[in-house]
């Protein structure tokens, strides 16, 4: 059997979301739990040169939204990158799973060839659709989704490796 672009990427994103949902409502009881304001958690960062975790949830969120749709030739809902909370951004990563879901097997149907065209950081990029996916989406969605992991794991929440895989 051969392995589709879509399989690549819908199912995919759909469970590193619902993971990544799930590590965030535990850092939402680990504040409660422990009387924490959220807002330390929220805005934790690894190092001062990196993105706090709200930021990385949204570029998670970004990155699976905008991959699948590209890949699919389809238009991605925006979101306002406004999120101050846990709630808002677990709602964020739920809208985003649920997004993703909605793209069908037959829009990936030669995506792997599709050129794919994106801005970052004011300039337009290129690349066919299976590199794009292999080498672009797939390891900054991991990168965001580890760093968040990392952030609450660093700062005291109980994390293992199960959290991160999600249920198998």
């Amino acid at each position: 059997m051969k392995l589709s672009m879509y399989d690549v990427t819908v199912p995919v994103f759909i469970r590193v979301m619902n993971s990544l949902a799930a590590i965030l409502e535990k850092g939402a009881a680990h504040a409660e739990a422990r009387k924490i304001d959220p807002a330390v958690l929220v805005q934790g960062q690894l190092f001062p040169d990196m993105f706090p975790l709200a930021r990385q949830v949204q570029v998670a969120s970004d990155t699976a939204k905008y991959g699948a749709a590209r890949l699919a030739g389809a238009e991605a809902p925006t979101y306002e990158d406004n999120e101050t909370t846990f709630a808002e951004l677990i709602a964020r990563v739920r809208n985003t799973a649920a997004y993703v879901e909605t793209l069908k097997a037959e829009a990936f149907e030669g995506a792997e060839d599709r050129t794919v065209t994106w801005q970052a950081r004011g300039k337009s990029r290129s690349m066919q659709g299976k590199p794009y996916l292999l080498h672009h989406v797939l390891p900054n969605l991991y990168f965001h989704v580890t760093t968040a992991y990392n952030i609450l794991r660093h700062n005291g929440v109980e994390l293992g490796k199960m959290d991160y895989l999600g249920p198998m």
